[in-house]
């Protein structure tokens, strides 16, 4: 009689999903979904290669666009480069999406102080997406870039690197919530 009750069950089952079940979760397609696992700084430069003192927590002068952490560059009138970056893996036939928000904050009044954001992808010679000065507003204000698709699985290494030059005023860039989506 069990065995009667467990196959009408598995069978009951079968006619309402319309497939047998493997006992294997279903995974997420592989274009589908942000794909770096620190994209605003909550655990610090876990995930990212930084240099000393960009990622900063808690500051209620200047608080995150999210959370409680985010990335800074320069503001010390010093002459100095502060470099982030991190590499992630694109599957073939996927495009990847990066999008970013920064904010700056400034008492310069010449364009010395600066933010590069770059990406590298496999197989394509890597570029400045976005060069950013001192006029870009003290309010978060969100970018957006993209990688293109390509039939083969290629990596994409973004950059963001901030320089600074002593004596032009004092120039601080913050970048938070940097996704990684795959589309």
């Amino acid at each position: 009689m069990k065995a009667f009750v467990t196959a009408a069950v598995a069978a009951a089952l079968l006619l309402t999903t319309g497939s047998a079940s493997h006992g294997q979760p279903v995974a997420d397609p592989p274009c589908a979904g942000q794909i770096h696992p620190n994209p605003g700084f909550e655990r610090g430069a876990t995930g990212w290669t930084a240099g000393p003192r960009i990622v900063v927590f808690g500051d209620a002068t200047r608080p995150a666009h999210t959370g409680r952490g985010y990335a800074t560059f320069a503001g010390l009138d010093v002459t100095r480069s502060d470099l982030l970056r991190t590499t992630v893996t694109v599957p073939a036939n996927c495009d990847l999406t990066v999008s970013f928000w920064v904010r700056t904050t400034t008492t310069e009044i010449s364009r010395g102080d600066y933010l590069n954001v770059g990406m590298a992808v496999t197989g394509i010679p890597p570029k400045t997406r976005f060069s950013l000065a001192f006029d870009g507003g003290a309010l978060w204000r969100q970018y957006t870039m993209s990688s293109g698709t390509a039939t083969t699985e290629r990596t994409a290494t973004v950059s963001f690197l901030g320089s600074e030059t002593a004596g032009n005023g004092v120039t601080a860039f913050d970048v938070d919530d940097v996704t990684f989506t795959l589309g």
